[in-house]
């Protein structure tokens, strides 16, 4: 092995060691460095824990209907020769909106009007002579025939004439028309929208296992998103008596008076079954939450000595509404939660509260 190697592995050997030697060094002074700098500490907002009443309910997402509603067509074919409406006209029950010609029928039965008196006078004429035995029973009865038949003839193209006058099958709200005058239309034809606002109903569903809570006669709640901020009540006047065996879910009804016609039909709502309130309940807000995997808690703020502290607590998150959660843990009222500054935080950590005011419990909203 020649010297020239040999020297070359020692200054290698040298320079290796004079690498790792001058790392361990830096380290151990980044060490030293940080194990004398303060303890951080971190800005905090915080909020007292006070006995509150949490208002319950049951949220359901609804679909609104009228008390009644038709889209009104006619039962037999024929010109339209009369529109008695305008579009979204407000019409009572038994109003003609729509006639449709008549006249061959109208004729017809003036025809059978004008014979009936003399068919009427010859039966009665035959009844009398039948009693003096001046005439047969068969003569009679086929005079009674005669009467008769016109009489119901009579009776049937008043109904044909009257089938031609379509009306309106309830008092409501007219749509947009969808014939025109000399129109032909056959039977069955759509001629206009009518919809019953005064009352209106909503239908949703809940989950099977919330049926014990609900019964006939029990108060709801609205809001649509074309009022935004107006809440509409009324009560439940049905419930499905079976479950869906698709979804688990269970259909329910409640009507809801509609004076101002605001609500229409087809209209999507969130719906709020009022329950009864839970009292002296633990809530915070749901910025003061730790959202995990592995569970959810707050931090609360303890002051020992002249320094503050945190102490990180598991809870369960039982229910919430809208900045607002209703919690079970341990803990107390009158402990300061941690609602701002929990992303540095950790078990003992140290804090300094701050005064930034957030919004407090008497401002939440209601179910």
């Amino acid at each position: 092995m020649s010297k020239w190697f040999i020297g070359m592995v020692v200054i290698a050997v040298l320079a290796f060691g004079t690498v790792i030697g001058f790392n361990l060094f830096v380290n151990k002074k980044i060490e030293t460095t940080l194990a004398n700098l303060p303890e951080p500490v971190y800005p905090v907002t915080v909020e007292k824990l006070t006995p509150t009443v949490w208002p319950q309910g049951i949220k359901a997402i609804g679909f609104i209907e009228p008390n009644q509603g038709v889209s009104v067509s006619n039962e037999v074919a024929g010109i339209v020769t009369a529109i008695n409406f305008e579009n979204g006209a407000n019409v009572e029950s038994g109003t003609v909106l729509v006639s449709l010609d008549s006249s061959v029928q109208k004729a017809q039965l003036k025809a059978q009007q004008v014979q009936l008196p003399s068919v009427r006078d010859d039966y009665n004429r035959l009844r009398k002579l039948y009693q003096e035995r001046s005439v047969s029973e068969q003569s009679v009865e086929a005079a009674q025939s005669k009467y008769e038949a016109m009489q119901a003839n009579i009776e049937s193209l008043q109904a044909t004439i009257n089938q031609r006058e379509i009306k309106a099958p309830f008092s409501g709200v007219l749509g947009i028309r969808n014939i025109n005058l000399g129109q032909y239309v056959s039977a069955g034809t759509d001629i206009v929208r009518l919809d019953d606002l005064s009352v209106m109903r909503v239908r949703f569903s809940v989950p099977q296992a919330e049926i014990g809570k609900l019964s006939v006669g029990q108060a709801i709640s609205l809001t649509v998103e074309a009022f935004p901020g107006r809440e509409y009540k009324g009560k439940i006047n049905a419930i499905q008596p079976v479950v869906s065996d698709q979804t688990g879910l269970v259909m329910v009804q409640a009507e809801l008076p509609n004076e101002d016609k605001t609500l229409r039909g087809g209209m999507f709502a969130a719906v709020n079954v009022a329950l009864s309130d839970l009292d002296n309940q633990v809530v915070v807000p749901q910025t003061a939450i730790v959202f995990a995997l592995y569970g959810n808690s707050v931090f609360v703020a303890e002051k020992k000595d002249d320094e503050t502290r945190v102490r990180q607590v598991t809870v369960e998150v039982l229910q919430r509404d809208g900045n607002f959660a209703l919690v079970k843990g341990d803990l107390k009222f009158d402990e300061q939660v941690v609602t701002t500054g929990i992303l540095n935080l950790g078990n003992n950590t140290k804090v300094n509260i701050v005064d930034n005011p957030i919004s407090t419990l008497d401002s939440m909203p209601q179910l």
